[in-house]
């Protein structure tokens, strides 16, 4: 049966999400013009994709997520499977304690599998059970029941964030005081300094694009991707991101950039690595590249937002910035300042800021945390994130919508980087080659790899 190319972007586009496009930029770059770029086209063959006693499970988890999804239209981030499987979640829209009875039936029918021999598949089955798990608990959250931060972290994305306090904090806000001496407060006088290296509004597209095609061009010397793998980039507002990946089949992506606020140079590369290369774009394509059409693992053609998936999904793509720009300040310096109209002078002292400032990105976790535990407000949460964030107040309300709509999911940015990057050195070896940790990361995109396998 043909791929149906489901997302809950696409599907809801002219009533959920009524994007206001600022510019569209279609980014078509074929891979034929690579020339020696290694890459590999769609397996026509397929001698892995042997019957299994899970396929039928793996089905049935496919299409609780997609009931599930009848409930909470942010949950299916990304269908690709068969259209029909699709059309009859749709038609049935099952009640929530009917897929929370199916979801627990179908966690002891896995269950009952033996652990097999053969380590890529005894990791399928623990996938399986670990994103059943995962799902159970969305369904008792959509059905009314509240968690704690931790508790719904760990229920929902298998990790919890052990927890961060002000002491650690106003050690990094310090180390700034002295890189920008001046009058005001740290926050102001931060949004002062970064204010100087926004990217002009007319400059924005001719940035990212290049950008984008040199992650691209990097992280193709390390991961084979299939021939026709391709994205179209787009510019939207009104939303309380700073980026997204619609995932759409055969090696495709919409790559999204919100331009609400003024972009900062640095925010090129984040998000044309973490969206794009060797991000959230990669990992889709690596995964329905190697589990499903080589395998047949059809519970891979799915992708549930709230579950363990999305931990290694955010952490590897924030990974993903540190290996693919190493060099990012000689970058910055060399290429994107001068294609901005920047100063090229001042890049040492602003990627020494940002490095700083990225060490407070913990701030965001214990907000969120007493904020959704009702131990701090909202009005207190955003006076949080300007002082201890160092976000300008616009930024700090921007990310208090995002704690709103996608509460303890912020554990997965850093937390999940954290873990990636740990278990890509330990694993890699001491001395590693950049090589070598290329290798071990792209083996940790390829394989159905959960938070419990970081570790």
């Amino acid at each position: 049966m043909a791929p149906f190319v489901y997302n809950r972007g696409y599907a809801m586009l002219t009533t959920f999400r009524r994007v206001s496009l600022l510019a569209l930029a279609s980014v078509l770059l074929a891979c034929a013009t690579r020339g020696a770029t290694p890459t590999s086209a769609p397996s026509t063959e397929s001698p892995m994709k042997t019957p299994s006693v899970l396929d039928s499970s793996a089905e049935q988890y496919v299409k609780l997520v997609l009931a599930v999804g009848q409930h909470d239209a942010d949950y299916v981030d990304a269908y690709y499977g068969p259209e029909a499987w699709a059309k009859e979640a749709e038609a049935a829209k099952l009640p929530l304690p009917v897929i929370g009875e199916r979801t627990a039936a179908l966690v002891k029918q896995v269950e009952a599998v033996p652990v097999p021999g053969d380590a890529l598949v005894a990791m399928r089955r623990r996938f399986l059970l670990t994103q059943l798990s995962a799902l159970g608990a969305r369904v008792r959250m959509l059905s009314g029941e509240t968690l704690k931060f931790d508790e719904e972290s760990q229920a929902l994305y298998a990790a919890r964030d052990p927890g961060h306090t002000e002491a650690e904090f106003e050690a990094v806000l310090a180390e700034l005081e002295r890189l920008v001496p001046s009058q005001g407060s740290l926050s102001e006088r931060v949004e002062r300094f970064r204010k100087d290296f926004v990217i002009p509004v007319e400059k924005l597209d001719a940035v990212f694009r290049a950008a984008i095609e040199e992650s691209r061009r990097r992280t193709l010397k390390h991961v084979a991707l299939p021939a026709h793998e391709t994205f179209t980039l787009e510019y939207v507002n009104n939303k309380p991101w700073g980026g997204y990946n619609w995932f759409k089949g055969s090696a495709k992506s919409v790559i999204q950039i919100n331009t609400d606020l003024p972009l900062f140079i640095m925010r090129a590369i984040d998000l044309a690595a973490h969206e794009g290369y060797p991000g959230h774009h990669v990992y889709n394509a690596l995964l329905e590249q190697h589990l499903v059409h080589e395998r047949g693992w059809v519970e891979f053609s799915v992708y549930p937002l709230f579950s363990p998936m999305s931990l290694i999904a955010e952490g590897s793509a924030n990974h993903g910035i540190e290996l693919a720009f190493p060099d990012a300040e000689a970058y910055l310096r060399d290429v994107l300042f001068p294609l901005a109209g920047l100063d090229p002078k001042r890049a040492a002292d602003y990627v020494r800021m940002e490095e700083l400032t990225e060490k407070l990105s913990y701030v965001v976790n214990e907000v969120a945390r007493r904020y959704l535990d009702g131990t701090m407000s909202r009005e207190e949460g955003r006076d949080w994130l300007v002082r201890y964030g160092l976000l300008s107040p616009e930024r700090a309300t921007q990310r208090m919508a995002f704690i709103d709509h996608n509460r303890s999911y912020v554990i997965n940015y850093n937390l999940g980087r954290d873990m990636v990057k740990q278990y890509v050195e330990r694993k890699a070896g001491s001395g590693a080659s950049h090589e070598r940790r290329w290798e071990v990361f792209r083996e940790l995109l390829s394989s159905p790899a959960l938070p419990a396998d970081l570790r």
